[in-house]
């Protein structure tokens, strides 16, 4: 199961060990079992600290538990293979099991171990997601700091009848004590923020109580993520407050256009941004949600942010980099039906619609490798583009048009997602041009048709947005608002991509130390020092 290179990596990361683990597998008579068999024998033998029994009574098989062998009480489940993007789940699964410490806020770990009620969590995940591991990684880690937790992470593809009785139609998918809990992506703070009574306040209370920065970052995106680097390479005191670090990285799989890199991945890329941020004494502050901006009264003055959960952090300067999110078609069905057949991520959850018809909307780069993408795993793809001709690249339509399972609709329009029992049926599509209308059956709707900036909490700031919503900049990423700046797919500058995102948020950076050199502090930053 075990390629050599893998072999290597995991015999390294087993040195690691400071206490036994113990695998306990439940396997039944089928392949997927015996792969189970070699890959739990191929791990155990790389370490005389790891044992591997096939004793286990577990419903689900094939399955396996890793526990503590110091205290059994403490244990995770993974039912079906952790490979592909959960590879890396299993590693640190057996890491914290044998007493490897977790690089982990030393206040969510106590936050975890401090949990006081029963949490049985089941977690649903496809192998090609990579959304999913962390969710896997958070709720394994919790498991096994707090024997009041379990966790049972379970590969889609191995309990397709799970999935279909649970009407599973995207991952992560994770359920709290036989309860649906939580559609996406979520990290252990936002987990804990749900679960754990009262952690909103004390976070607020801990935001408040901090002194004004000289910068402050709002969003975490690759042009926050920048903007942040250089100014604490400034000297100046820098905070980034973030509702999700990484912003749209996360859900973003192949990065092929980044000048030095030839291929990554976003939730590797937003990793990698997060650890270079971490090289600088900047305050980076996660799941500070901004709902309203107060500017200063005078140049110089403090400007205030005030965040979701009650708190209010202020600072000299600002950069608003708060990114974009996926446009909604707007039309009957989608919101009823997300998580239920409309979709929008088709990494994650191509895989849960495997040799069944589906639908792409949007015929730009994005919506035309989802549609060579899902062809791969699904039945037939029919392909919906709004204008008159799609707007991908050539090299991405020449592939499309050569797949025999794909069907190419230009000059639709979506009026309608239908369904019935709580699932997507198909939908219906307009000729632009005729007016006729015909309706397509189908399982899934796959909506790629642009984004929409987050500025929807600036309305009232007085700050200038375009009339698409976006905030308008200089050349420099001034706005009109003195100590204000902005960068990104926030903003009106054109192509929203990752490397003008990175440029934006560094010329930002450096406009923003401009200013603060040039501008004395107001009175009002004297006496909140």
């Amino acid at each position: 199961m075990l390629d050599a290179t893998m072999t290597q990596q995991l015999k390294t990361y087993l040195a690691n060990l400071r206490e036994p683990v113990e695998l306990v597998a439940s396997l039944g008579d089928d392949d997927k079992s015996a792969q189970t068999r070699e890959l739990l024998e191929e791990i155990a033998a790389l370490h005389d600290l790891v044992s591997a029994s096939f004793d286990g009574t577990d419903s689900r098989k094939p399955s396996f538990v890793i526990r503590r062998g110091s205290d059994a009480e403490k244990w995770v489940r993974f039912a079906g293979l952790p490979m592909g993007h959960e590879f890396t789940s299993l590693v640190l699964a057996l890491l914290w099991a044998g007493g490897h410490p977790p690089k982990v806020d030393a206040d969510l770990l106590e936050q975890v171990r401090g949990l006081e009620d029963d949490f049985n969590f089941e977690m649903y995940f496809s192998l090609s997601c990579h959304n999913c591991p962390d969710v896997v990684q958070a709720l394994t880690l919790m498991a096994l700091e707090n024997p009041r937790v379990t966790a049972t992470l379970i590969e889609g593809g191995t309990f397709q009848d799970e999935v279909d009785s649970r009407d599973i139609m995207a991952v992560p998918a994770t359920f709290l004590n036989s309860e649906p809990f939580y559609n996406g992506k979520m990290e252990l703070a936002e987990i804990l923020a749900k679960i754990d009574t009262g952690s909103e306040a004390k976070a607020a209370e801990k935001l408040a109580a901090k002194d004004p920065f000289e910068v402050l970052v709002v969003g975490g995106g690759p042009a926050g993520a920048a903007t942040a680097i250089y100014t604490a390479r400034k000297g100046f005191r820098t905070g980034v407050a973030a509702e999700r670090f990484g912003g749209q990285l996360h859900d973003t799989l192949g990065i092929e256009n980044l000048p030095g890199t030839p291929y990554t991945e976003g939730p590797k890329l937003a990793g990698e941004l997060k650890r270079h941020v971490g090289d600088y004494d900047i305050d980076l502050m996660d799941l500070a949600q901004a709902v309203k901006l107060v500017p200063a009264s005078e140049k110089g003055g403090l400007h205030t942010v005030e965040l979701g959960n009650g708190a209010s952090l202020k600072a000299r300067s600002l950069i608003l980099a708060t990114g974009a999110r996926w446009r909604n078609m707007g039309v009957p069905g989608e919101a009823e039906y997300r998580n239920k057949g409309v979709a929008y991520c088709p990494h994650c959850d191509g895989p849960l619609f495997k040799g069944k018809r589906i639908a792409v909307i949007g015929g730009g780069n994005s919506g035309v490798e989802a549609a060579i993408d899902l062809a791969k795993t699904v039945g037939h793809v029919t392909l919906i583009e709004f204008d008159t001709k799609l707007r991908a690249d050539e090299v991405l339509q020449a592939k499309l048009r050569s797949l025999p399972n794909v069907e190419i609709v230009t000059n639709g329009q979506t009026t309608e997602i239908t369904g019935a029992n709580g699932k997507v049926n198909g939908l219906r599509v307009k000729d632009r041009a005729s007016g006729d209308e015909r309706t397509i059956e189908l399982e899934g709707v796959f909506v790629q048709i642009g984004l929409v900036p987050n500025t929807e909490w600036l309305e009232d700031s007085g700050l200038t947005l375009t009339k698409h919503g976006e905030i308008a900049t200089d050349e420099e990423g001034r706005t009109n608002l003195p100590g204000v700046f902005a960068a990104g797919d926030v903003t009106d500058v054109p192509y929203k991509q990752i490397v003008v995102a990175m440029g934006e948020g560094s010329k930002a950076g450096l406009s923003a130390f401009d200013y603060l050199i040039r501008n004395e502090p107001a009175q009002e930053v004297a006496q909140a020092a």
